[in-house]
């Protein structure tokens, strides 16, 4: 690798301290309860479902990182934080920087089969008449309620099960779709799996807009902390839409819901779906355009050159 090609910019130390500092100030205002809930042995069903659900830890989004093309510059290697010292940095005299050699064939795959499913998604037909039935059909006719253990549901069995008998679900999400309750999971019109997902993913789905925070945080840190962020903030705000479209009673944490049983409470929740959507496209194109330029900055080894 040629060095002067591995960074673009390069940030002096009180600069990228700065950033670091104002970063980490950021993320808290979604970890700071998030950690005192854990401390108390509580939950949130918006706010820590993205720490719960995804293998991520609470501490991912409070550490900077600069991303691919940024040196940082110190003055002591004493002054470097530990994470800039790890197997994906480079350190050469006063600058250290992502190094993209230090990427393996195995990283390599995996961001290259990331950006066909984002680009796979992005290419698809947005889907707005779902209408958040997933979390229906997850308590269909149920012999154990998900959550439970959280909270009850605000309407009565019988509604439920009505509501989801009388209208087509559409889910074309694999992960959504593999809690169904086992009663629901041939009523779906599409039957996602794991294999289809580049064929049934699509830009109008509240989980697979949330994913980019998954796909982001497995593309860290050559990707950088603000985009990862970026990516976080709109899980969170598709995860709040999720359950407050849900059958769950939420008012506990005064979460009004989206009442999709009623044709008022269904175009209340597409036009939530649309906005989410719009800014979800925008940050899939802007983590392909990352994607591409880390994989394209890889240097093969010489027995894979052409």
């Amino acid at each position: 690798m040629n060095l002067t090609t591995a960074y673009t910019e390069t940030l002096g130390f009180e600069t990228w301290q700065g950033m670091a500092e104002s970063h980490y100030q950021e993320a808290r205002i979604f970890t700071a309860d998030a950690r005192k809930r854990r401390d108390r042995g509580e939950a949130h069903p918006v706010e820590d479902f993205l720490f719960d659900y995804y293998p991520y830890p609470v501490s991912l989004i409070e550490q900077w990182h600069p991303g691919l093309g940024i040196a940082l510059t110190f003055d002591d290697l004493e002054t470097l934080p530990e994470r800039f010292k790890g197997k994906r940095y480079r350190v050469e005299g006063d600058l250290c920087f992502p190094d993209p050699d230090k990427l393996t064939e195995k990283e390599v795959g995996r961001l290259t089969w990331i950006i066909g499913l984002l680009e796979a998604t992005q290419r698809h037909l947005p889907n707005f008449a779902c209408h958040g039935l997933h979390e229906w059909a997850m308590v269909y006719r149920a012999e154990e309620i998900r959550h439970s253990s959280l909270t009850t549901l605000r309407l009565e069995q019988e509604e439920i099960d009505a509501l989801i008998e009388s209208r087509a679900i559409t889910c074309t999400h694999h992960d959504a779709f593999r809690f169904f309750a086992k009663q629901a999971l041939p009523l779906n019109r599409i039957q996602p799996t794991l294999a289809t997902r580049h064929e049934n993913e699509q830009p109008g789905c509240v989980h697979a807009n949330m994913d980019l925070y998954k796909w982001a945080a497995k593309s860290m840190p050559w990707i950088g902390s603000t985009l990862l962020l970026e990516t976080f903030r709109i899980a969170n705000e598709l995860r709040d839409l999720d359950m407050r479209a849900s059958p769950y009673d939420l008012s506990k944490w005064d979460i009004v819901p989206v009442k999709i049983e009623t044709p008022e409470g269904r175009r209340e929740y597409e036009t939530e779906q649309r906005r989410l959507a719009a800014l979800a496209f925008s940050l899939r194109a802007k983590l392909i355009s990352r994607l591409n330029e880390i994989t394209n900055s890889h240097t093969l080894p010489a027995k894979l050159l052409p």
